[in-house]
C-alpha cells in the first residue's frame, strides 16, 4: 500500500509545522501541502488531489465551514478530517453538514490522529467522543420532536425557539435569550411552520403542547 497523501490547513505556523512532524513520523503518511487559510486550502485541493485533507476550523479569508463545502462541491471523495480546539455546536453540526468526514479535537494524541487519518482515508467516519455524543444527543432529540404526519422533526434549537415564542417573547428576545440574531429566530420559525405544517405562532405553540414537546410553565435556560 502507498503513502496517504495528505494537505494540512492550519492558520498558526508553529502548530502546522508540529502537526506535520507528528504525522511524518508514520511511514505510511506524507505531507504533500500546507496552507494557511481557505482559500489556499481551496486551490491546492484543486491542485494536489490529497488523498485526505486535515483541516482546521478557524481561519482567515474563508473559514473551515466554507472551506469544506467549497471542496466537497467539486471533490465529493476527498476525506476532510476537522482537527480544532473547538467542540461547540455551531462548529461541530455546520462542519459535518458541510461533508466533513472526521471531526477530531486538539488534545488528540499524535497516534490517534494518524490512525483517524487511515480511517478515514479508507471511508470511514471519525468522531472524537465528545462530538459522538453531540451527535447521538441531536439525532435522539430529532426523533423526540417528531409526530408520525411530519416529514421532519424538529430540532433542539427550534424547539428552544418555539418554547420562547410559544411564551410570548418576540423575535429580539428570543434571540437575546438563545445568542442569536433576530433574523436566524425568524429562519427557524419559517422552518418550524413549514414543518409542522401552520402559519403561525400560535397553531406551532398550540401542535407543540398537544404533542408534549413544550410547556406553557418552562423557561429556556
Amino acid at each position: 500500500m502507498g503513502q496517504i497523501r495528505i494537505l494540512l490547513v492550519e492558520d498558526h505556523k508553529i502548530v502546522r509545522e508540529g502537526t506535520r512532524q507528528l504525522l511524518e513520523q508514520a511511514s505510511d503518511l506524507t505531507v504533500i501541502g500546507e496552507a494557511a487559510d481557505g482559500e489556499e486550502a481551496v486551490h491546492l485541493a484543486d491542485e494536489l488531489r490529497p488523498d485526505v485533507i486535515v483541516m482546521d476550523v478557524r481561519l482567515p479569508k474563508l473559514n473551515g465551514i466554507e472551506a469544506t463545502r467549497t471542496i466537497k462541491a467539486k471533490h465529493p471523495d476527498m476525506p476532510i478530517l476537522i482537527l480544532s480546539a473547538y467542540d461547540n455546536d455551531h462548529y461541530v453540526f455546520p462542519l459535518l453538514d458541510a461533508g466533513a468526514n472526521g471531526y477530531l479535537l486538539k488534545t488528540t494524541g499524535g497516534a490517534d490522529l494518524a490512525q483517524a487519518i487511515r480511517t478515514i482515508h479508507t471511508g470511514e467516519t471519525v468522531l472524537d467522543p465528545s462530538i459522538a455524543h453531540k451527535v447521538v444527543d441531536r439525532l435522539t432529540h430529532r426523533q423526540l420532536y417528531r409526530s408520525e404526519e411530519m416529514a421532519e422533526g424538529l430540532t433542539k434549537r427550534e424547539i428552544e425557539v418555539l418554547q420562547a415564542a410559544a411564551s410570548g417573547m418576540s423575535n429580539r428576545e428570543i434571540g437575546e435569550a438563545l445568542s442569536i440574531s433576530p433574523h436566524t429566530v425568524q429562519v427557524h420559525l419559517r422552518n418550524i411552520f413549514g414543518k409542522l405544517g401552520v402559519g403561525s405562532r400560535v397553531e406551532a405553540a398550540a401542535y407543540a403542547l398537544v404533542h408534549g414537546w413544550i410547556t406553557l410553565e418552562e423557561e429556556i435556560e
